[in-house]
Parts: structure tokens; sequence; C-alpha cells
């Protein structure tokens, strides 16, 4: 009787576990959706550029810096267009330059190439010099920013969703692929 009842609390274990997995990828799969009809709405031209590219990557982060220390996670989902393969995966940033700030921010990565594709989900590693200023609530609100990351292949746009951030930073994002969605 006692196995009976492990193999059953087992089983319902494992139902809840896929549910959570099934519900946090659709999740990601809707937190792409609004990212590409806002950068669509922004920039119309982009919207050709991702179609016709190897592929493409859309991340929700939340970045925080405090004085000369910056830091920020997310997740998202890179998909090739000529196999239509999704890989999910998740970042993490840390930095160093003077700042002070909290913001949500979208980024979109459009991989002209098969190999800078690649690259990006078996890699992943970005190293980039940033400033930026952003105070954005909802609507209202702007903001603007410059990278020095510099890829080949690769065309990367960045918006703010909201939060106050002034900053200048060097930093290092590494993205990976999030064993527990793929």
């Amino acid at each position: 009787m006692k196995k009976i009842l492990c193999s059953l609390l087992a089983l319902v274990l494992s139902f809840s576990a896929m549910a959570d997995v099934a519900e946090e990828r659709k999740e990601i799969k809707d937190m792409r959706q609004k990212i590409l009809t806002r950068l669509y709405k922004e920039e119309p031209s982009v919207k050709g550029k991702i179609a016709n590219a190897a592929g493409y990557a859309t991340f929700s982060n939340i970045g925080i810096h405090l004085f000369l220390i910056s830091t920020g996670n997310g997740s998202g989902i890179v998909k090739n267009n000529d196999t239509g393969k999704e890989n999910y995966m998740k970042m993490f940033s840390a930095g160093v330059g003077i700042g002070l700030g909290i913001k949500d921010f979208s980024v979109v990565f459009v991989f002209h190439s098969e190999e800078a594709l690649n690259a990006f989900i078996e890699d992943g590693w970005d190293f980039s010099g940033q400033a930026d200023a952003a105070a954005k609530s909802g609507e209202k609100g702007g903001e603007g920013s410059t990278s020095g990351t510099a890829v080949e292949g690769v065309e990367i746009f960045q918006m703010t969703e909201n939060g106050l951030a002034l900053q200048a930073t060097l930093q290092g994002t590494k993205y990976w692929m999030d064993d527990d969605l793929n």
C-alpha cells in the first residue's frame, strides 16, 4: 500500500512539474510576442529583418545599478527561422561603472547568419560598454542608450519597459540554455 501511495504521489508531482514548465514556456512566448509587437511599432523595418534573418532572440531583463556595481537577470527564447527550433535561455549580467537605478527592459537580437545564431546559443557571452538614461513608467517617459557591443552578424535592439536609471558601465552578460525548459 505504501508503494502505491508513493507511486501516486510521485506521479502527481511529476504532472505538476510538467504543468509548471508548460506555463513558464507559455509566459516566455507571450513575452516574446509583446516585445516584438512593441518593436515593430517603434521600428517597422525590423519586422523584415527578423523574417529574413537566420534567427532571433527576445529577452526580458531586470537591471539594478547601485553606485559602482550593476547586475541584471532575465529569461528569453531564441528561434532558428530555418528549422523553427526554439531554445529557452536565461541570462545574468554584472558590471562596474558609475550609476544609480533600476529598470525593466527588453532586448531583441537579430542573427543575420547561422554562425552568429549558433555561437550565441552555444557560447552566449557578451561583453560591452554601455551608457544609458531611462525614466519610464508605462507609456510615460523616455529612454536613450548607446552600446559598445559589436558582434558580427548580429543587430541588437533594447527597449525600456519601466524604471529610472542613469549609468555608464562596463558589463559582461552570460546567456545560457535553460535546462528546465528545454
